[in-house]
């Protein structure tokens, strides 16, 4: 069986994304993974990751996962404005939640992918991890945090080429979208999309890409954007 997997599943992209996935038909089985789903994933647990690999294997080859998780702010923090509002502890949930819980993804998922014929594994970025393109400043933690993500989608995809030489392993920007990540933070900013119109031009957007864009880092549409 083909099957397409969404992490994070229960949140506004993820579930949008699971829901555009099962409307299509494309795939036998469209699997949500997230901390409220059986099996959970939470990936800053790296043992549910394991297990949830494994009941994914034990169905079917996925050739579309999509990591939709990710934390802008929580209960304690915001995005910082200013160098001397950086706390360390709130930097390292952020790392932990942004960048390596979606490494851990790589490690356990993409050895999942066939190694003949096109697969994908897309992880949600963000612009305003770029680097070239931050004329703003501030957003220390989230932006550093979505970077280094940007940095170890580039690293997975370059071992994954090794043998699996037609899959794609990118970092996507899915644009400001309505969800509770980025509403507190859209509330003046213009397009802001609804999660379903997001998720089909994602997916959209997945289908222009092939082997010789993996490690690169798009926006929804599939056109690439500075690291």
């Amino acid at each position: 069986m083909n099957i397409a997997v969404v992490v994070g599943s229960t949140g506004g992209i993820g579930r949008a994304l699971l829901e555009a996935l099962e409307a299509q038909g494309t795939f036998d089985e469209v699997i949500g993974l997230s901390r409220r789903t059986i099996p959970n994933v939470d990936v800053v647990d790296e043992a549910t990751i394991s297990a949830a690999a494994y009941t994914v294997a034990s169905r079917g080859t996925p050739r579309l996962i999509v990591d939709a998780t990710g934390v802008l702010a929580d209960g304690t923090a915001v995005p910082e404005k200013t160098i001397r509002a950086i706390e360390p502890e709130t930097m390292a949930r952020l790392f932990a939640t942004n960048s390596i819980g979606p490494v851990l993804l790589m490690k356990h998922f993409l050895p999942l992918l066939p190694r003949q014929g096109r697969a994908l594994f897309a992880t949600i970025s963000a612009k305003v991890g770029s680097i070239g393109d931050n004329r703003l400043g501030g957003w220390y933690s989230y932006r550093a945090s979505k970077a280094a993500l940007n940095q170890l989608v580039r690293t997975a995809a370059i071992e994954l080429s090794r043998t699996h030489p037609e899959a794609i392993c990118v970092a996507v920007h899915p644009g400001t979208v309505a969800t509770p990540l980025s509403s507190p933070f859209a509330k003046n900013r213009l397009n802001v999309l609804a999660p379903a119109d997001a998720a089909l031009d994602l997916l959209a957007g997945f289908a222009r890409l092939g082997p010789q864009h993996s490690g690169g880092f798009f926006d929804r549409h599939g056109a690439p954007l500075p690291y």
